[in-house]
Parts: structure tokens; sequence; C-alpha cells
């Protein structure tokens, strides 16, 4: 049946059951006898059903569709944002949603959109800035909504991510019990510090603050994504701090370069400089030589801002934020 659309109607032949009955089995409204659900579901399976989306819709008053907001702007590496929107993905369909997904940089103008079209149940929000634009209205609209970052201001939101003022904080003190004085941070590129996002910025502070915490000497810059940038970047660091010993990398597009940079200025990674990265794990793990590493748990925050916003949808109480604890691998760079 391959050349036209199944109908409801056959479905419910095919198995021997009522309409009424494979409904129920789609929906989850009734409970349903195991025999009688696997017939069901094994006549779909056959058949090729697909539940009409437009029909559902008008029913159940629920489009079976989340936004995912993500603005593609300069700075953000898009292999690691796409992480989180392949999680988003994957999770969402586990809850029989699909994912719109929002890229242009229309700020408020594209979730109104959306949202008096009546396209989307809920949204899930990215890149999000400690004075985000988006956020006053989340705080007016019906559709319940998730934010993967935190704004300045987080109250009446429902907030999840990585902990990152921890995260640079854990490298400090990594790198403060292997005996070393003198680190730097090298960070996102400057346009995503003066947007103020806010992974980037409480990076930043976690490092900062634990620098102190720690008697530490420490400088915290920005670095760029080119080679002949960051070249730049590393040696000028270099001349101005020869008891340099210690780099933390929270960079995903640099960390190579990084060390490329090193190496061709003479230091030896851990021998001269030790390196931590905040990246995924695959990032960490083919560098040469390995790097000692934070997770950026793109998958588990995924799931969590759509386990979060189905819960919501649900009418279920949820917890305003929801921080990750940092978790630190030791490899050969230290």
């Amino acid at each position: 049946m391959s050349g036209r659309t199944v109908t409801i109607a056959e479905v419910a032949r095919h198995a021997g059951v009522a309409v009424s009955t494979v409904s129920y089995v789609l929906s989850g409204k009734r409970t349903i006898s195991a025999d009688t659900r696997r017939r069901v579901l094994d006549s779909i399976s056959a058949l090729g059903y697909h539940p009409n989306a437009g029909a559902r819709a008008l029913a159940s008053k629920r489009s079976n569709v989340i936004a995912l907001v993500l603005p593609l702007r300069a700075g953000m590496h898009v292999p690691v944002l796409m992480r989180f929107a392949s999680a988003v993905v994957t999770a969402a369909r586990r809850f029989d949603h699909d994912v719109l997904l929002l890229t242009a940089d229309e700020g408020t103008e594209g979730i109104r959109r959306v949202a008096a079209s009546a396209l989307v149940d809920a949204l899930v929000l990215m890149d999000v800035e400690l004075h985000d634009r988006r956020v006053p209205l989340l705080r007016e609209l019906a559709e319940p909504s998730v934010l993967i970052g935190f704004p300045a201001e987080p109250a009446g939101l429902t907030c999840v991510d990585l902990d990152f003022a921890a995260a640079g904080a854990r490298c400090v003190a990594h790198l403060s019990e292997r005996g070393h004085t003198e680190i730097a941070l090298l960070g996102a590129p400057a346009v995503v510090y003066e947007r103020g996002t806010g992974f980037a910025r409480r990076t930043r502070e976690g490092f900062t603050d634990a620098v102190a915490a720690h008697g530490l000497d420490g400088v915290a810059l920005p670095c760029e994504e080119t080679f002949d940038e960051i070249h730049e970047t590393v040696a000028r660091l270099l001349a101005d701090r020869p008891g340099l010993s210690g780099v933390v990398v929270h960079n995903e597009a640099a960390v190579n370069h990084v060390l490329g940079s090193l190496r061709q200025l003479g230091r030896r990674v851990p021998g001269d400089v030790a390196v931590v990265a905040i990246c995924p794990d695959d990032v960490a793990e083919r560098a040469s030589p390995p790097l000692t590493s934070v997770l950026i748990p793109a998958e588990e925050v995924g799931r969590e801002a759509v386990r979060l916003v189905m819960e919501k949808l649900r009418g279920a109480p949820v917890p305003e934020a929801t921080l990750l604890t940092p978790q630190l691998t030791v490899r050969a760079s230290t």
C-alpha cells in the first residue's frame, strides 16, 4: 500500500479490532490488553500507517511539535550546537513529538510568529544571553518553554545547563593540584563575550574566582578560531608570561590550533605547559596528546530539556534551575 495513504480503518480491519481501539493504542488514553496492542502495532508496521498530524492536532488541541530556537550567530561552534539539537530531536521523538528548528536570528519575532500560529506545543531555547531579549516574551506566552542556558535573572523560568562556573573552577583546581601557579584561560571568541552569552561569561567568572581562591596568578583571554589568530594570541601570552605553565581552553574550534601553536613555539605538552579543555569527550580524545577535559554533556542536557518541557505540558511541577555537575577526566595533557 506504499502508493497511497493508509487509513486508520484499514489498520483496524487488518488487526481485527474496532477503529476506536486503534485510536486508543495510538493515544494511550485507555488501557488496552498487551495482546491487542501488539496486534494493532504489528498491523501499523505491516501497512506502513502514519497518523494524520492535522487530524490528531484538531482532536487533541496539540501539534505534537516543539520549537527549538537556535540562532546560528558569529563565534558559535556549530558542530557542538548540533549535538544539542540532535539530542533534543531524538528525545522529542521518544515523546512522539517532532522538532521545528528556528535558526534565523529573529529574536522575539520568530518566537511570537510560531506561538501565534499554534504550530508548536512548547519551546526550547539555546544560545541564552545574560540579558536575553527573548526572556520577557517567554514569561507572557501560554506555551511552556525551557532554556538551555541561564539568563542573569532566571526566576520564573525553567533552565537547564552544565554548571559552567563550576566547570571553570574545576579546571583551575585541577591545575592547582598539579602544582601550577601561573595559568590562563583561552575562551570563546570576543564577539561571544560581547553579546553577553551566558555559558562563556560564567566559565570566565568561575575561572577568575577560582584563581583568586587558590592564590594563583591567572589571566582570561578571548580566543578566535583561525590558526593565525590563535597562534598570535598564544605567542603573545607566552611572551607576556614566561612563567605560564597551565592553560584552560574553552573553545572547541581552537583546541587543536592551541596545541599546534604551543608545539611551534617550542613548548611541550604536558612537559612545559599543561592543557585542560572544556569540550566534548571525542574532541579531547582525538587531540594529540589526548586532553584532560571537562565534558560538555550535550546529549544529557538536550534530553533533560525535553523531559522538563514534557512535564510542563502535562501540568507537572518542575524545578526552575537544573545545573549539571561538571565531570573532569584526566588524560595525557596534564
